[in-house]
């Protein structure tokens, strides 16, 4: 399932094909809920009255609040309906709400930066005027941004106060609110570690001369020891999550590593290149191994056609 195609989708091809399984690229937008066209009541191009053996999500297109909705009601319906979906509707839901993560994070006891989520303008205001007095910046984030688009430091920085923005526009009238943590080295950097399968299989570090430190806003990519201590932290940040695969975002600082984000559809082009085995290759073997193999060991489970 994805919007787009191009080197991820291709990867992922490459990969299926290797295992002898055929994929098809579908967007999520072209599937339709259509009762009156099979007894399951979904209409995906490309299968006519039958459902695929599996989904693997890539991406899903933006949209308004009604079309996201259906397309996340496809990937709940397919899951209803036995067809492993990787990852499944519900995890995405919990990852791309950026409030959701943390308050998830933050009950599993995983270390994460001091947020908050408010649709008040004024109590905005009243947290970013306390963590100033205490000696500390925050970002302000949009709840559903990727790519570090969007990212606006506010309080003190460098001796000069960054005021809260009016939330309207692109906040869309809600404060998203994580402590700022500061580089602890010279240009800063922080990690991404993948989790595929419940396991960290490998790590980056993403380098920046900025405090932004996404890829896709000029950070550089370096191989990172894939650390005990990292992967266990990633490892508990997808669990909290119920991820098949994540990218977990991490920061250094003095009192240890902290999860930032948890991406549960993320990109690996970046983290391909510093990486020594075939990402899109583990993700397809554990989908195939792990997931459709454990759903036809279920006793009674049946192809929905």
């Amino acid at each position: 399932m994805t919007d787009e195609t191009g080197w991820h989708t291709r990867q992922l091809q490459a990969a299926l094909r290797a295992r002898g399984v055929s994929g098809r690229c579908i967007d999520l937008a072209a599937c339709d809920i259509d009762t009156a066209h099979a007894p399951h009541g979904l209409a995906i191009p490309g299968f006519g009255t039958t459902l695929p053996d599996a989904a693997l999500v890539r991406g899903i297109a933006g949209g308004s609040f009604e079309q996201v909705t259906k397309r996340l009601g496809v990937l709940h319906a397919l899951r209803e309906l036995g067809v492993p979906v990787y990852n499944d509707a519900r995890a995405i839901e919990r990852s791309v709400d950026k409030s959701m993560t943390s308050l998830l994070l933050h009950a599993a006891g995983i270390p994460t930066p001091p947020t908050w989520a408010t649709e008040s303008l004024a109590q905005a205001r009243r947290i970013v005027m306390r963590e100033d007095a205490a000696g500390h910046a925050l970002v302000l984030k949009p709840l559903f941004g990727s790519q570090g688009k969007g990212l606006r430091l506010v309080g003190r920085i460098d001796g000069v106060q960054q005021p809260l923005p009016e939330l309207a526009g692109e906040h869309g009238g809600l404060a998203y609110l994580q402590r700022f943590v500061p580089p602890v080295t010279e240009p800063g950097f922080d990690w991404r570690v993948l989790v595929i399968g419940g396991r960290a299989v490998t790590a980056m570090r993403r380098v920046s001369e900025g405090w932004i430190h996404n890829v896709a806003q000029g950070a550089r990519c370096e191989p990172a020891p894939l650390t005990a201590s990292l992967a266990e932290l990633a490892e508990r940040a997808a669990a909290a999550l119920a991820l098949d695969y994540a990218g977990v975002d991490m920061i250094p600082s003095p009192a240890g590593a902290q999860v930032l984000e948890v991406n549960g559809v993320a990109a690996w082009r970046g983290l391909q290149r510093v990486t020594g085995f075939n990402i899109a290759r583990a993700l397809v073997d554990d989908l195939l191994d792990r997931r459709l193999a454990s759903r036809r060991q279920t006793p009674g489970a049946e192809r929905v056609a």
